[in-house]
This record gives structure tokens, sequence and C-alpha cells, in this order.
């Protein structure tokens, strides 16, 4: 398994999508059933062995570094009242002692290249994993499975990909490819949001990423591309060796109001069959 020490979690944008829920609160600490969004992504992270994590935020979101602060009235009251369930559960969120987060600011709304670019300083040596919590994927963690398949000797980097239906590929970055079948397919690069008439295929790229280091400097000299923004895909495309990766869990766009009730109820029914598992042992 490649070790990815460093993931980066871009989380500076405002959720308008999700408003007004987001007038104040993070779309990434939006709950989904009982948890964060954000904390389905650190958990994410850590099982595919994180060693530093790093938040690019904006100064306008000072409750995502809060969200990561220990909360010692908390956790003395509840141990005094005796609600030992309720503190494990506080104290689930607590990073472990070996893990490392930093919070850097991306201050203008530059594109998901720029957040990334954001994040070079802090990241430490080897690939990087990319993770946008708001595509919340449940199921076998996907970073994991990426991280598995992650082969710097004839991959630079390593998308997650998912088909999607044809007059929904202007959503997306959609890949540039020859053969769509396979978990682990070369490509050629990617057509950002095309008209469904002119996409290469109908395999898009979602919210997870395993980079090699060199996509900061190619991030440094990469400009605007669609929609004036700083594209991640154009910088992925321009160092080459790109692999799709068809990842085994089930994606929810909980950047999306829809979206967000969708996993909440796939959440709580499986928190359901745990309990009647659990009972039934």
């Amino acid at each position: 398994m490649q070790r990815l020490d460093t993931v980066i979690f871009p989380v500076a944008g405002m959720g308008t999508r999700m408003l007004p829920a987001t007038k104040v609160t993070p779309k990434e600490l939006l709950p989904v059933y009982d948890t964060p969004l954000l904390q389905f992504a650190v958990d994410e992270a850590l099982a595919a062995g994180a060693k530093r994590l790093v938040m690019v935020s904006h100064p306008a979101k000072p409750a995502i570094a809060e969200y990561f602060e220990p909360q010692p009235d908390l956790t003395e009251a509840l141990a005094e009242k005796g609600k030992d369930e309720l503190l494990q559960t506080i104290r689930a969120t607590a990073l472990p002692d070996d893990v490392e987060l930093r919070i850097v600011m991306q201050p203008e709304p530059l594109g998901l290249g720029h957040a990334v670019l954001c994040g070079a300083e802090a990241a430490l040596d080897g690939p990087v994993g990319v993770i946008l919590p708001d595509d919340l994927i449940l199921g076998t963690p996907c970073l994991s499975e990426m991280a598995q398949a992650f082969d710097p000797e004839v991959m630079n980097s390593l998308v997650a990909a998912q088909s999607v239906p044809r007059d929904r590929v202007s959503s997306y970055g959609i890949f540039d490819l020859d053969d769509a079948t396979g978990q682990t397919v070369p490509a050629r690069g990617f057509v950002e949001k095309p008209d469904p008439a002119d996409a290469p295929s109908t395999l898009a790229a979602v919210g997870r990423y395993v980079l090699s280091p060199a996509i900061f400097d190619v991030l440094r000299g990469t400009g605007e591309g669609a929609g004036g923004e700083i594209q991640l895909t154009d910088a992925i495309a321009a160092l080459g060796r790109i692999a799709a990766f068809r990842f085994s869990g089930t994606r929810y766009d909980c950047g999306d109001k829809d979206g967000i009730v969708a996993a909440t109820l796939a959440v709580q029914r499986s928190k359901g069959d745990d309990r009647v598992r659990l009972a039934a042992e």
C-alpha cells in the first residue's frame, strides 16, 4: 500500500448550494444523520494512514479549526453525568497523537487547483491524497482503496471515477480515454464540463485524488481554465500518466440538499442495521 502521509482537504468554499443552512455553519460541518461531513472525510484519511491533515480553509470559516479543538467543559459535564456513550462519541472525534493538523488559508475562491496548491508548503514528502468532504463515499474507505492501487512507477495521478448519465456530464470533469472498463483505467486527460454531445466518455472524476508531489510545481504554472479558475484537472492532465479508479463505495453529493438527505437516510439505515445485528448477538 502506498503511504499517504499528507491528505489535503479543500474546505474554503462558501457552500452556496446549501443556503440558508450554510449562512453561519460551514457545509463541511453539516450533519449526515449525527456526524459532520468533515468527520467522515477525516476518518477516511486516517484509514489511509495519513499523518498530516491539511485543511485549506477561509478566514470567514473559523468553525473548521474550532471543530478540532478540545472541549474540556463538555467532556467533563458528560463524565459527571455518567453519559459514557456520548463521551466516547466525542472522544472518537479527537485526532490520534501521531497525527498533525495544519490549517492554511485560501483567501480568494480561485479554484480547486489553487486550493490544493495552498496546501503545498504544509505537505510532507511523497504522494498526497486529496479529499473533497462534500463528496461523501460510504462503504469501503475510498482513499485506502486508491492508496493500494496507486503505483508511482506507472502513474502520476489516480483519480476517483464514477459513471454518470450522459445528460449529467456537463457537471463534471470527464475522462478522455479509450476503454472505460476495469477498476484502474489509463486516461489521456479530462474535458472539463463538456456538452453531452462532445463528451469523450461518461466516466466522471469525483472528489478523491492521489497525486505525485510533482503536481505542486505544475499547479504553480497552471493558468485559469474553465470558469476562470485554476482547475486541478488541467494540472493533472499536464503532468500526464493519469489513471481513473472505480471505487467500490457509494457516493453522495452532499453539496446538494437532496444529496445530503439521501446520505442521511443511508447512514440511518446502516446504524439501524448495526443495532439489529448487535441485539441479535
